[in-house]
């Protein structure tokens, strides 16, 4: 099924729930690296999701209530996020599609305020999802 490419620069939208925990998050964007260019600016490429990196966000869970701080990286593009016929220099092009699978991985734990201890989980897995500019080009 046709969908959009994603272009360079293109927002990334991440979900607060992170299995157990509650991230305060904020948006990322993609850096296209690809050949060809929608609207002036380059295509994503299969990999390209890699240069997505939203760091500094606080979260917490029900037990470790004052506030930790991590990273948000995506980990997994979806089943419908890469193009199946059409490629950019021997890479799949990468569509809006549904949802992604996210990582929020742990810098700083949340500390549970009753004990003081630290969260002791080192990460947790989310989802998110991809807000294009590009409304002109579809592709398969």
């Amino acid at each position: 099924m046709a969908d959009h490419p994603l272009i360079d620069g293109d927002q990334v939208q991440f979900m607060p729930g992170f299995a157990a925990a509650f991230v305060v998050v904020a948006p990322g964007t993609i850096t296209g690296s690809g050949k060809s260019v929608a609207g002036g600016k380059k295509i994503c490429v299969e990999g390209d999701e890699a240069s997505v990196e939203v760091v500094g966000c606080t979260y917490f869970t029900p037990q470790f209530l004052t506030p930790g701080t991590g990273t948000i990286k995506i980990t997994q593009l979806g089943p419908d996020q890469l193009s199946i016929i059409t490629t950019d220099s021997a890479k799949k092009i990468i569509l809006k599609g549904s949802y992604f699978v996210a990582k929020f991985q742990v810098q700083n734990p949340a500390i549970d305020p009753v004990t003081s201890s630290p969260d002791p989980l080192l990460s947790y897995p989310g989802s998110g999802q991809f807000i294009t500019a590009n409304f002109k080009i579809t592709i398969d």
